[in-house]
C-alpha cells in the first residue's frame, strides 16, 4: 500500500490483516496520480484532509478532532473508510471515530469536543499512547540532526550537502499550489526555484557568482552534484552569506513532473541524493556550463547604514539607558531648523477628528518576526492577490501586498555597521557597507501599505482613486483608477502594485484563476482587480466592517481582539497586533505607547498607522 498517511484512530490490526488478505493488490491511496501512484495497479482516490474526518494526538493526554470544512468535491472515499469496508465493517469512519471517543471524553460531549477543537481525555481502549522522544518532538528531531551533523565527514575535495525542506513548499506535497511557489524564501528572497546555497569562499574557489544583468534581475552559474553513481546535473547556485565553508544546501520538494500543472514543474529533484534516510551527504561539486535566471524579489542585502529602517538595541542598553538613546526621535527640517515630525507648521493636510469612532493601527514586533511568510499567504488568500509567475517576478512585477524584507549586517553586528558608516568617506561610495559579513546578523521586517495619515500617494492621484478614511485606512477605489502610477512613484515605502495584465481568466497566467475549480479559492467579499489599476494592502477593510456590522446587529460593543486582519490572525508568533487605538484598553494602544514603538521612515512626516517595535538583541554571554 503506497501513499498512506493514517490518522490516529484506525481499525485494529487484526481487522486490517483480514481485509488486506482479501485484496492482495498493489493499491495507492492518493488525491492525484503522482510518482508513487503511477507505480501501482490501482489508485483509490482519496479526498483532501479538509474534506475528511479524523483525530490528532498532541500530547499523552491532549487530543483534537478533525472535521470536514467542505463536502467532498469529487467521487472519493477516505482511506480509513476503505479499510473499514474491506474488513467487513459497514460503519463510516465518522461513526467509527465518534464511537472510539464515546467513553473517553472525560464527561464532555462529542459536539462540545468538536466545538472546542482541543480537549483533554483518557487513552481510548485498543489504541497505543504517543511514544515520547519520537520525530514529532522538535527537541528529539533537532538533537538527531545535530548528532548526524557531528558524525558527518567529508573527503578532500568534497562538500557536505544538507538536504532541507523550504518553509513554503516543504517536501513537495503541495507543489501544485502557486501561492507557495511564488512565496519568496525567507533567506534568499527567491521564488519558483530550488538551488545550491554556497559560501562566498567556496563560490570564489569554483568561480561561481550571481551577476546582476542589464534588466536588474539576478542570474547564477550551474554546478553538477555527484554522490556515488548518482549525478544531479545543472543545479543553479546562490552565494549565501553566513553559509559554513565546506557545506552546501539544497531544498527537497522540487522537480515534480507527475500530476502537477506544467507551470509548477520547476526546480530539480533532490531526492536521488537522499541516501540511507540521511539528510547529510558527502558530494563532489563541479561547475557546469550555462547561466540560470532567478526570480528574486530583493537584491539589496544590507541596510547600508540606514538605521531608521530597522531600529535595534542591546538588552543591556534597553534596560539601563533612556529610550532617547536607543529609540531616537527623528526630526525633519522646516525653514532651515530641525523640528519634530508632529509639528503643525510642517503639515499640508487637514486632519480628521479621529477621537470619535474607530481608528485602526497595526503593530509589528521585530523581535517576534521570523520571516516565515504565513502572513503573506494569508494576505494572498483573503484579498485575491494574483500569482504572476516566474517571468513577471523576475521583472519585479510581483503583486505581493505584503513583503518581508531581509537584511544582513555588513559587519559582525548591525551596531558595528553604523559605526563603520560614520568612518566612511561618503564621496567614495557605500561599498564598505553594502557587502554582507561572512557571519552576519539577520533581521526580518514585514512591510505593507503604512496607511499614512499624511499619505503622499493621495495628493498626487488626479482622479481621487486613493483617499483616506476616517478609520485610518488608506483606501483604493478601483473603478476610478486610470493607472497613472503617480501614487506608486510618490510612495516612500514602495508598497503599491500595478496590474500590468489581466491575471484572472487569462490563459497567459494559468495558475488558479482560470477555471471554476481554481476560482473557488477567491474571496467573494473582495473584488478581483483588472488590468491597468493600482492595488495595495487595504488593512482588510472587509474584515473590520464585518466585525462592526456583526456587533451592531447583536446590539453590543466590540471587545478588544475582535478586530483582526488576515496577516495578524495568521501570525502564530504574535508579531502582528491589530486593533482600535480609540479603545483605551486595547493591546494595540499599549503597543503604540510603548517605548519601543517607532514608525518606518519617520523623517518623511507621513504619520503612518502601521508601527514597529524596536528589535532588542540579547547577545551578552552569561
Amino acid at each position: 500500500i503506497a501513499g498512506v498517511n493514517p490518522a490516529y484512530s484506525l481499525p485494529n490490526s487484526s481487522e486490517f490483516k483480514e481485509g488486506l488478505k482479501k485484496v492482495k493488490l498493489s493499491v495507492a491511496f492518493s488525491m492525484k496520480e503522482d510518482e508513487t501512484a503511477k507505480l501501482c495497479k490501482y489508485i483509490a482516490a482519496t479526498p483532501h484532509y479538509l474534506e475528511s474526518w479524523g483525530d490528532v494526538q498532541l500530547t499523552k493526554s491532549h487530543y483534537s478532532l478533525m472535521q470536514p470544512t467542505i463536502r467532498p468535491l469529487f467521487d472519493t472515499r477516505q482511506f480509513q473508510d476503505c479499510m473499514l469496508k474491506w474488513s467487513g465493517n459497514e460503519t463510516t469512519y465518522h461513526e467509527y471515530v465518534q464511537g472510539t471517543w464515546a467513553s473517553s471524553l472525560n464527561g464532555s460531549s462529542w459536539n462540545q469536543a468538536l466545538h472546542d477543537g482541543v480537549f483533554k481525555a483518557s487513552q481510548p481502549s485498543g489504541t497505543a499512547a504517543l511514544a515520547t522522544g519520537n520525530s514529532i518532538s522538535g527537541i528529539s528531531s533537532a538533537s538527531t540532526a545535530a548528532r548526524n551533523l557531528s558524525k558527518a565527514s567529508t573527503k578532500k575535495g568534497e562538500f557536505e550537502l544538507v538536504l532541507y525542506t523550504k518553509t513554503a513548499l516543504g517536501d513537495g506535497q503541495q507543489a501544485n499550489n502557486p501561492w507557495l511557489q511564488e512565496l519568496p524564501d525567507p533567506i534568499t528572497r527567491t521564488t519558483w526555484d530550488n538551488y545550491v546555497t554556497m559560501s562566498k569562499a567556496d563560490a570564489d574557489a569554483l568561480e561561481l557568482e550571481n551577476p546582476i544583468v542589464s534588466n536588474g534581475a539576478m542570474n547564477g552559474n550551474y554546478v553538477n552534484l555527484k554522490l556515488g553513481n548518482v549525478e544531479l546535473k545543472k543545479v543553479p547556485v546562490i552565494v549565501q552569506p553566513g553559509q559554513a565553508k565546506g557545506a552546501i544546501g539544497l531544498a527537497l520538494g522540487y522537480g515534480k513532473k507527475e500530476s502537477i500543472q506544467k507551470e509548477m514543474q520547476v526546480g530539480v529533484n533532490a531526492f536521488p541524493l537522499y541516501k540511507d534516510f540521511k539528510s547529510f551527504q558527502s558530494v563532489s561539486v563541479k561547475k557546469a556550463e550555462g547561466e540560470h535566471e532567478f526570480a528574486c524579489t530583493q537584491l539589496q542585502s544590507t541596510l547600508a547604514g540606514r538605521a531608521d529602517i530597522i531600529k535595534e538595541t542591546s538588552l543591556e542598553d534597553f534596560i539601563t539607558k533612556p529610550k532617547e538613546e536607543w529609540n531616537e526621535k527623528v526630526v525633519v527640517s522646516y525653514n532651515h531648523n530641525e523640528v519634530h515630525v508632529q509639528s503643525d507648521k510642517a503639515d499640508i493636510w487637514t486632519s480628521f477628528d479621529r477621537s470619535i469612532g474607530h481608528h485602526f493601527n497595526l503593530s509589528i514586533d521585530l523581535n517576534a518576526c521570523t520571516g516565515c511568510g504565513a502572513c503573506v499567504i494569508a494576505c494572498h488568500s483573503e484579498n485575491n492577490v494574483p500569482v504572476v509567475g516566474k517571468e513577471e517576478v523576475r521583472k519585479f512585477r510581483d503583486m505581493h501586498w505584503l513583503r518581508i524584507d531581509r537584511y544582513y549586517s555588513s559587519e559582525d553586528t548591525f551596531q558595528e555597521d553604523y559605526e563603520a558608516l560614520e568612518k566612511l568617506d561618503l564621496f567614495e561610495g557605500f561599498e564598505g557597507v553594502e557587502t554582507p559579513d561572512e557571519n552576519p546578523q539577520v533581521a526580518f521586517q514585514p512591510v505593507m501599505c503604512q496607511h499614512c495619515n499624511h499619505a503622499p500617494c493621495e495628493t498626487v492621484c488626479p482622479v481621487a482613486a486613493t483617499s483616506h478614511g476616517r478609520q485610518g485606512q488608506n483606501q483604493m477605489i478601483y473603478n476610478r483608477c486610470v493607472g497613472t502610477r503617480y501614487c506608486a512613484n510618490n510612495c516612500p515605502y514602495k508598497v503599491r502594485r500595478f496590474n500590468w495584465f489581466l491575471y484572472s481568466q487569462n490563459d497567459e497566467f494559468d495558475y488558479h484563476m482560470n477555471n471554476d475549480l481554481g476560482r473557488m479559492v477567491l474571496n467573494p467579499d473582495v473584488t478581483v482587480r483588472s488590468r491597468g489599476v493600482m492595488e495595495k494592502c487595504s488593512m482588510c477593510m472587509q474584515l473590520t466592517q464585518q466585525t462592526i456590522l456583526t456587533a451592531k446587529t447583536e446590539g453590543r460593543t466590540i471587545e478588544d481582539g475582535e478586530f483582526y486582519t488576515a496577516c495578524s490572525r495568521a501570525c502564530d508568533k504574535g508579531a502582528l497586533v491589530f486593533g482600535d487605538i480609540n479603545d483605551k484598553e486595547s493591546a494595540v494602544l499599549e503597543k503604540k505607547n510603548s517605548d519601543r514603538m517607532y514608525h518606518l521612515l519617520e523623517s518623511t512626516g507621513t504619520q503612518p498607522n502601521v508601527m514597529y517595535q524596536v528589535k532588542v538583541r540579547n547577545t551578552t554571554e552569561a
